[in-house]
């Protein structure tokens, strides 16, 4: 069980060993791998130091998995040598997710897609996988007309600098600025790079990504907005459904849900919040209730640890689901 990792020494790469650790998975070799400045340096891994080395020595020790968080140039560039060697990739950047030919997955909604002839295999974004494992079973059980979501998402989605941004304005600090306005007691509607028709690529990733692993048809609409938290990203999402509902219904059905937990209990302040999501590896939903201006309209509220289940967590359920299932081959 040989396992190299890229981008071992970023943010959400640490995460990913952390994950490992906790799942108590039987990597017999673990290859940190970062960029040159960083090779050299050691991490540790269930306690032994090990060395981080460079992405072409990792390639030719020919591990088994790469699991890929090092950014979408990165990616594009190394994840089909690595598949060439024989090695199955699983990519957390945005690189393939919309490639035709490369499977996007959430374990719990579609590991069933997964074959061995797939050698690159994508991670979904932070924000769609927390959405996605809410509206799988709606769609399921109601089907779904609709969806208006609305996030409101950690900085941690945007890196450690940004994290370093958040904590020098908020203890009078000077710190390189990776957001173009103060995010200490502010929201940004700001969340990824500008595009064509005033979308963001955050909210183009939240439909497009939605629609390839739901229904291609379903529409969905998105508006993303940075926040100063550290915990996760939280999103108010507006859902039409084609069949009637009740709204215990609902909430015993997504309480049931794999990977879900249910926080709804507004008379004790019961909700999800990212203060309590950070560090865990389920999705929390609550406020559930119906939307009475439209037909069949339900309101949610989703909130998960982005860089848990919106990254690292997936990425190691997907090579627990690969390896369990006998999907790997040389």
């Amino acid at each position: 069980m040989k396992i190299a990792m890229v981008g071992a020494t970023g943010l959400v790469g640490r995460e990913m060993i952390k994950v490992l650790e906790e799942f108590d998975f039987p990597v017999e070799v673990l290859l940190p791998v970062a960029s040159e400045k960083s090779t050299g340096k050691s991490i540790f891994f269930e306690g032994r130091e090990i060395t981080v080395i460079s992405v072409e020595d990792a390639v030719a020790a020919k591990p088994l998995i790469a699991i890929f968080s090092a950014g979408s140039e990165v990616s594009k560039k190394w994840a089909p040598v690595f598949a060439e060697a024989g090695t199955t990739v699983i990519d957390n950047s945005s690189a393939w997710r919309m490639d035709d030919n490369v499977p996007l997955v959430v374990p719990e909604i579609n590991a069933g897609i997964l074959t061995k002839k797939d050698k690159i295999i994508a991670n979904p974004n932070c924000s769609t996988i927390q959405l996605v494992m809410v509206l799988a079973p709606l769609q399921k059980r109601y089907g779904i007309k609709r969806v208006v979501v609305s996030t409101y998402q950690s900085v941690t989605g945007s890196g450690a600098g940004a994290v370093e941004q958040l904590m020098a304005e908020r203890d009078g600090r000077k710190a390189e600025k990776v957001y173009p306005h103060p995010i200490d007691l502010n929201v940004l509607p700001h969340a990824g790079d500008f595009e064509k028709e005033g979308y963001t690529t955050e909210e183009l990733k939240l439909v497009n990504e939605t629609k390839k692993i739901l229904d291609a048809d379903i529409p969905l609409t998105a508006t993303a907005a940075r926040v100063p938290v550290t915990g996760g990203h939280s999103e108010a999402v507006n859902i039409e459904l084609e069949k009637d509902f009740t709204i215990e219904e609902v909430k015993q059905l997504l309480a049931n849900t794999q990977g879900v937990v249910l926080e709804d209990d507004p008379e004790k302040n019961h909700y999800p919040m990212p203060i309590h999501a950070k560090g865990k590896n389920e999705v929390f939903v609550g406020r559930i209730r119906r939307d009475f201006s439209v037909e069949l309209g339900l309101n949610v509220w989703i909130v998960a640890d982005n860089i848990r289940k919106g990254a690292a967590t997936n990425a190691v359920q997907i090579m627990a689901h690969l390896i369990h299932n006998k999907l790997i081959a040389r």
